[in-house]
């Protein structure tokens, strides 16, 4: 347990030190549960959401993109039920006031309570093992009944003063965004069913105790699929779904001894099946992803309460119906920890320990770095400035990098996980002739040095990041 803390431990610093991750508002002190993403955790982010496009939307004939508004109308969230049935049963300490989730602190004592509970049922539970239970703060025991805490944020949106205002929310869910534009989606796009819509979008969500860095946050990025099909013509493509994600993580890169399956035991009154593709985060295993058969449900509760026929008429047979949902829920943010958590390494190399990020190339924030060997010699630095910006043009996630000797730029590169290092020498600009107008370029994993004529170099580059 010490060495898996170590290692989060370890992430976190790098992820500060590197420019990944940053505390949000540090200099206020920082919130809790809120990060940004630095220059370097910005571009691996954003390679993360053009690899899940690219295979959700661009790979497939019959999915559709979507970015729909943060802002919805307030009955959209009494149709999914998030007004009356989002909460967690909530806590607090008498003496220092610090709040704790009883269903997670039951847990944490092998106690599994129920989220179809009622709040007397986990007061009754959480009233058996108190003497357990210590608070994360202070360490005592004294906690107030537990009551339930929705985890919507409440928001304004223009004058909500007057009387009668319906309150307006963030969103708890980026989903709800593709059922409320599925009539458009339908009646522009003319969609057959089985047909998808694909959108990353923000969400919000007022944790009680957020924790394990980018694991559980208030704010954070969902990458959500909704694929419509015929009533009861789930299964098939329930598997083929699944799959399908499965195979998704292994394009990252990720270990596949470090990702399982694992089935929801309690389904929500509405599902017909839910299963989670969980990562072994240093924590242990967890959810990334959330594969879900929704039935019917969400359209049929949206038309319910907007009055609004969402019924779907095939084009050939003109049978009218329900669409049925097979829904796919990943959380950006655990993916971007997990693809961190699993590309971490510390070995040796020419002696030396090192810190190395072992990133698929698709997915590492700088592709190559440009060095001069030596940046007090004009000559040196005028070819590699001459490559760089040639470069630069073909493969934009390029940097150059003269700080230091070439080892310090060597550990550098390995710690953001750039997998190619471009040398400018003296053989470059012709002292050995057989080698004028060729580079070093370093492999990060291996260390090894190969000789790639310079203008060879762009597609050397580019066909091993393809790969």
């Amino acid at each position: 347990m010490a060495e898996s803390q170590n290692l989060m431990e370890k992430i976190v610093s790098l992820c500060k030190r590197r420019g990944f991750v940053y505390q949000g508002s540090e200099i206020y002190g920082g919130l809790a549960g809120i990060y940004d993403f630095g220059p370097r955790g910005v571009e691996l982010l954003n390679n993360l959401k053009k690899s899940w496009w690219q295979a959700n939307v661009y790979d497939k004939e019959n999915f559709y993109g979507l970015d729909s508004g943060m802002f919805k109308h307030p009955r959209t969230w009494e149709a999914s039920g998030h007004v009356g049935g989002f909460a967690d049963p909530l806590a607090e300490c008498r003496t220092c006031h610090a709040r704790i989730r009883v269903d997670k602190e039951l847990a944490n004592v092998g106690v599994t309570a129920d989220e179809k509970m009622s709040e007397d049922a986990i007061n009754e539970l959480f009233d058996q093992n108190r003497d357990k239970i210590k608070c994360p703060v202070c360490g005592k025991k004294d906690f107030t009944r537990a009551k339930a805490f929705n985890l919507l944020v409440k928001s304004n949106l223009g004058d909500f003063t007057s009387e009668g205002a319906e309150p307006v929310y963030l969103p708890g869910e980026a989903c709800q965004g593709i059922y409320l534009d599925y009539k458009n989606i339908v009646d522009t796009m003319q969609p057959k069913v089985p047909f998808g819509v694909a959108q990353i979008g923000k969400a919000f969500r007022n944790e009680i105790s957020p924790r394990n860095f980018l694991f559980r946050t208030r704010e954070f990025e969902q990458a959500d699929t909704q694929l419509f099909i015929r009533p009861n013509e789930n299964k098939e493509a329930y598997e083929a779904l699944k799959k399908d994600r499965w195979n998704w993580y292994l394009s990252l890169g990720i270990k596949e001894n470090k990702l399982r399956f694992k089935q929801h035991e309690n389904l929500v009154f509405y599902a017909k099946d839910a299963w989670d593709i969980e990562y072994e985060f240093p924590s242990g295993f967890d959810e990334v992803e959330g594969i879900h058969d929704r039935t019917d449900y969400d359209l049929s509760q949206h038309m319910k309460f907007s009055g609004v026929d969402l019924n779907y008429t095939d084009p050939t047979t003109a049978e009218k119906y329900i669409p049925w949902i097979l829904e796919t829920s990943m959380g950006m943010g655990r993916v971007f920890l997990a693809v961190l958590c699993d590309a971490y390494y510390e070995d040796e190399m020419d002696g030396e320990t090192r810190v190395v990020l072992k990133l698929a190339p698709h997915l590492a924030p700088v592709k190559a770095a440009v060095f001069p060997l030596l940046k007090n010699k004009p000559e040196l630095v005028e070819k590699a400035r001459e490559i760089y910006s040639a470069l630069k043009k073909q493969i934009p996630q390029i940097m150059w990098d003269d700080n230091g000797n070439i080892g310090k730029r060597y550990r550098r590169q390995d710690e953001i996980g750039t997998p190619w290092c471009i040398t400018i020498d003296f053989d470059t600009l012709g002292e050995t002739p057989e080698l004028k107008d060729t580079v070093t370029v370093r492999d990060r994993d291996t260390g090894q040095q190969t000789r790639v004529p310079v203008a060879e170099l762009s597609g050397f580059i580019t066909s091993k990041i393809n790969l």
